[in-house]
């Protein structure tokens, strides 16, 4: 008798729900028909990662499906071959077996490595060129310079560390010594010429004896006429500022100054600072002066910013006085060019960025001045400190002046200006 509903038998069911049998066995306790899939693994071997699936009998004769339509090698072949479980290498062989990474492309990694690297160099640069150009003062106009000699061979530059006290706290003050003077003035003065023939720095001692020419006011555009008033030279700068100092060496020695670079107090003392101190070999018997707050032990040792600016300032405790002092002007400044050159301030950013900072900040040049006249300035006096330039007093007669001031030994001027200007080998020597 048939189990199945009236009407429900195996050939009126439609084509809807597939093709069952007519049998009163549940549908569930029948055997599944296994589609094959190839030779089974050993048992309890591992075939693609995964334990390797029994291998049913086909229903075929036993009560299965007896659907012909259906294929050994139907549409899920090779379902246990462990492919579907991440064993397989994926190959149309189905092995297991990866295939070789290719060898990586050095070459090419190089390649793109050194392109990288070149684009952030460069960046880099361009970007700290225009940072530092835009922190340079360019407050100096010598274009209102007036009756300029004739420019000669090679670059000059007037250089002038001022005592000037502008935006120093009290505090600084009385910890660099400097007083609280009003305004400021020419602390010292030097000339450094940059030639293909040997670099030169001349010191030009404060207490010089010059004469101040008809000059223009830089300030106001006034006609002044020079009436042969003889002064130190650190006077003029009192009197009208870098337009002046320059008009007045340039009237006095007959030499074109190029460009002006100044510094005053506190920018000083703050590049000393920023490039760890600098190291300087203090004369036999130290020095002690209470004006300018020195007090340094012979020997070599490393200077800090407040230290280097008491020893530059001090002038009493000297035995030649002003002369001396331009010496030890001279001599620590070569040193200081020489520390900021150094590989271990220029290629370390951590120190190169605060030396650039606290020294564009500090410096006042004129307005034609740009970054590679600046570098060029510095690598001048690494060279002077290396032994390649030289470093000299302006030359200085036996006899003072009438009132008092250092007289130029004119002949020996006159023979130094003229080596200058052709870009020559100097052989003059100073005091």
């Amino acid at each position: 008798m048939n189990d199945w509903p009236q009407g429900w038998s195996d050939d009126n069911r439609g084509n809807r729900y597939g093709r069952g049998s007519a049998s009163a066995q549940p549908e569930g306790a029948r055997v599944m028909r296994q589609v094959r899939r190839g030779q089974a693994a050993p048992p309890g071997q591992l075939y693609g990662g995964v334990p390797q699936q029994p291998s049913y009998v086909n229903g075929r004769g036993h009560g299965g499906y007896t659907d012909d339509t259906v294929h050994d090698d139907g549409y899920d072949s090779g379902y246990n071959t462990g492919q579907v479980y991440g064993g397989g290498s994926g190959g149309s062989g189905g092995s297991g077996v990866r295939e070789p990474r290719p060898a990586p492309n050095w070459r090419r990694r190089i390649k793109l490595t050194s392109i990288t690297l070149a684009t952030v160099l460069l960046v880099t640069t361009v970007a700290t060129y225009f940072w530092a150009d835009s922190k340079l003062n360019r407050e100096v106009d010598l274009s209102k310079v007036i009756e300029r000699p004739e420019a000669g061979e090679g670059t000059n530059y007037l250089i002038v560390g001022s005592d000037s006290r502008e935006g120093m706290t009290d505090e600084q003050k009385k910890e660099l010594h400097t007083g609280s003077a009003d305004g400021k003035r020419t602390d010292s003065m030097m000339i450094l010429h940059v030639g293909s023939n040997g670099d030169t720095l001349i010191s030009l001692p404060r207490d010089s004896n010059v004469t101040i020419p008809s000059f223009k006011g830089s300030d106001s555009g006034k006609f002044y006429e020079g009436t042969g008033r003889q002064v130190k030279l650190n006077a003029a700068y009192a009197e009208d500022g870098p337009e002046l100092l320059v008009r007045t060496v340039e009237a006095n020695t007959g030499l074109h100054i190029d460009h002006y670079v100044e510094i005053g107090f506190a920018g000083f003392a703050n590049i000393v600072d920023s490039v760890g101190g600098v190291e300087i070999d203090i004369p036999k018997g130290g020095i002690k002066d209470s004006k300018s707050g020195a007090d340094l032990k012979e020997g070599k040792q490393t200077l800090n910013g407040q230290e280097a600016l008491a020893f530059v300032r001090t002038r009493y405790a000297l035995p030649g006085s002003d002369l001396d002092r331009t010496k030890n002007q001279q001599k620590f400044l070569s040193a200081l060019a020489n520390q900021v050159a150094t590989p271990s301030t220029v290629l370390n950013p951590f120190k190169l960025y605060p030396t650039m900072g606290a020294g564009l900040d500090s410096l006042i040049v004129d307005k034609d001045m740009s970054l590679y006249d600046l570098a060029s300035m510095f690598w001048a006096m690494k060279s002077v400190s290396g032994g390649e330039g030289k470093s000299m007093n302006m030359p200085l007669s036996t006899s003072n002046a009438a009132n008092g001031n250092l007289q130029w030994d004119k002949a020996k001027v006159k023979q130094l200006v003229e080596q200058l200007k052709n870009d020559e080998t100097v052989t003059v020597s100073g005091n």
